[in-house]
């Protein structure tokens, strides 16, 4: 029991001394998420990093002398540790890429971000996301398809993600928190400076049933350029990204450039076309994002999911249009395992034969199911 003791305690004590570097290596200017990202694929840990003489640092592409040199003599261990003891006096999660909670979507993109600062809880059905973003100077009918649009999804499962910005954002928070849903923001600015600052509240109620996220310190006040940085989190936190209303020169066509890099399907809700902020939506369709008018249009383009997640019910999904079951559908669907028969599927769901082989052929149009052979079935 003391060796197991022992060994609890080593192995906290050194995923405490990893977070510190880490949050120090957060902390290093001009080295942002791609090149941290290089080093991490060089040398491993961040520890390592902080470790590395300028000279080895700069074997690593994008690495030059004076950041190899801000990196060696970087000397904010114990502004670290300050921003440590300062989240959890807040109940702000500090989550690294190493451990379970991080979001295995993001992952996946070139630029991770290496810490996020975490209000509120993420969920591993959080994967069934789609981000929702759109204009600050929403019109009443941008409005009113964002509630109606987020209310379809939420309603099927999906966890809706967006920037917290006024406009559509904040229609997609609040619409996702009326239908009972889970939405999570993504921040330009650290927790400690919300912005914008009128959304405190609608921030505060995220974080009761869902989250607010942010890659950037605590103290971090906004700044033009950390709104298109952080746009890359919301995509990919996403499986795909709907743009209702957006100029061409906007935050929304940045993410929707973001989606396309991350291979993220992206989504355009038509305007009018005398509307400054339709111009963006009609040019992402006419270069080839799908036209959305409701949630099946959205389902119907997704793809199979990376790896299969549990969703708000506890069913394990493997393909986003499994939220579009009902029951006897879903029924069906679970007792399908690998090369399955028709007899053990009736069995296993203890339905008539004829109504199962009705719903498998109802699975195959929606391409959940083939059939392997006249009596066989897989998904």
């Amino acid at each position: 029991m003391t060796l197991r003791s022992d060994t609890t305690a080593e192995a906290k004590e050194i995923d405490e001394e990893n977070l510190i570097r880490s949050i120090q290596l957060n902390m290093i200017s001009g080295l942002g998420p791609r090149l941290r990202q290089q080093l991490l694929l060089h040398f491993e840990t961040p520890n390592a990093i902080l470790a590395a003489s300028p000279y080895d640092l700069q074997k690593v592409p994008g690495i030059g002398h004076q950041l190899a040199m801000s990196i060696t003599h970087s000397d904010y261990q114990q502004q670290s540790v300050d921003e440590i003891r300062k989240s959890r006096q807040h109940s702000i999660d500090l989550i690294l890429d190493q451990h379970d909670q991080y979001p295995g979507s993001l992952k996946n993109i070139p630029d991770p971000p290496g810490v996020l600062y975490c209000k509120g809880k993420l969920l591993k059905s959080d994967a069934l996301a789609i981000a929702v973003v759109g204009t600050r100077h929403a019109s009443r009918y941008g409005i009113d398809q964002t509630q109606r649009l987020v209310t379809s999804l939420v309603q099927c499962g999906f966890t809706i993600v967006s920037g917290l910005a006024r406009g559509i954002d904040t229609a997609a928070h609040a619409a996702a928190l009326e239908a009972g849903g889970r939405t999570i923001a993504v921040l330009g600015s650290g927790l400690l400076h919300l912005y914008p600052p009128e959304n405190k509240n609608l921030a505060n109620a995220i974080s009761k049933s869902g989250a607010v996220l942010t890659e950037a310190r605590l103290a971090s006040k906004p700044t033009p350029f950390c709104f298109p940085q952080r746009n890359r989190i919301i995509t990919g936190l996403s499986l795909g990204v709907v743009v209702i209303e957006a100029a061409m020169r906007s935050g929304a066509m940045i993410s929707a450039r973001h989606a396309m890099e991350q291979n993220r399907d992206v989504f355009a809700l038509p305007g009018r076309i005398d509307c400054r902020t339709s111009s963006g939506c009609h040019h992402l369709i006419r270069d080839g994002a799908k036209l959305v008018e409701n949630v099946d249009h959205i389902i119907e383009e997704l793809g199979p999911l990376e790896a299969k997640t549990i969703d708000t019910k506890g069913h394990q999904v493997h393909h986003p249009a499994e939220l579009k079951l009902n029951d006897q559908e879903r029924k069906v669907l679970d007792s399908i395992s690998g090369s399955t028969t028709i007899d053990e599927i009736v069995q296993t769901s203890n339905l008539p034969a004829g109504r199962v082989l009705a719903t498998i052929s109802v699975l195959e149009m929606k391409r959940l199911v083939t059939r392997i052979s006249g009596t066989q079935v897989s998904r």
